[in-house]
């Protein structure tokens, strides 16, 4: 699960740093509209459209820019045709990537996704070709400083955590996607900061790849995660690996 946690703390960091901060705003709209047009436009009976208002309000978007997202889901606004989809592929090395999106237009974004496998060496697959290797889960990772182990550990189980693990100076706490809401809500009310906090799909056993396929799926990764349409990337690549570890320290 390592490996997992450190792609997660790379694409934070990313997301912080980058100034195209519209951009995150439009995936961040994009989340709230499927939830709103999912499950309703009131937060407090929708705990994924609360979820994405959290997340939203966590990257400084505009209250109004919040609202019209919702009234676009519910239907009181116009722009709420967007749907979301899964698309799977392999990247050099035979790792295997997939990518959740979120598009007003497939027959726009399906093509762009592939021409973006294909200028990096992956390919495009079918449905299922390797979803099979991933398993939906929660993820929240704590700073260990300023916070007690046992504190966290018993916080986190008291409310449907899976695991705890200490890495690196970290926490990281596993849940169930049923039970990440109430997690981080925990959290939350006990003001404890959350470093990451993102609902993914992790790999059940991850790929080692030398320093040149390395950087070649990197690529393909950053690549994915900048298009306006790809709300996530997940890979089985091994992030634990010197090799990776070493690249992504730059």
């Amino acid at each position: 699960m390592a490996g997992h946690s450190h792609w997660a703390g790379i694409k934070h960091k990313k997301a912080l740093i980058d100034s195209k901060r519209s951009k995150h705003w439009s995936k961040l709209s994009k989340a709230i509209i499927v939830a709103a047009k999912l499950g309703g436009g009131d937060p407090a009976a929708n705990i994924r459209l609360r979820t994405a208002i959290l997340d939203a309000k966590a990257m400084s978007m505009p209250r109004e820019n919040i609202e019209r997202a919702i009234k676009k889901g519910t239907g009181e606004l116009e722009g709420g045709n967007v749907e979301e989809t899964l698309y799977e592929g392999y990247g050099p090395g035979g790792v295997a990537v997939m990518c959740d999106i979120m598009t007003d237009n497939r027959n726009r974004t399906a093509p762009e996704i592939r021409k973006i496998f294909d200028v990096h060496g992956g390919s495009l697959g079918g449905t299922g070709c390797v979803s099979y290797l991933f398993e939906r889960k929660g993820l929240i990772i704590v700073a260990a400083a300023g916070n007690s182990e046992e504190a966290v550990m018993e916080l986190a189980l008291e409310h449907g955590a899976l695991d705890v693990l200490s890495e690196e100076g970290k926490f990281e706490i596993y849940t169930l996607p049923e039970r990440f809401t109430e997690v981080t809500e925990a959290f939350e009310s006990a003001n404890i900061a959350m470093e990451v906090k993102e609902i993914s799909r992790m790999a059940s056993n991850t790929v080692d790849v030398d320093a040149d396929t390395a950087k070649t799926v990197l690529k393909l990764l950053d690549t994915l995660e900048d298009h306006d349409d790809v709300q996530s990337v997940s890979t089985n690549l091994n992030f634990a690996s010197k090799i990776v570890e070493e690249l992504t320290s730059l």
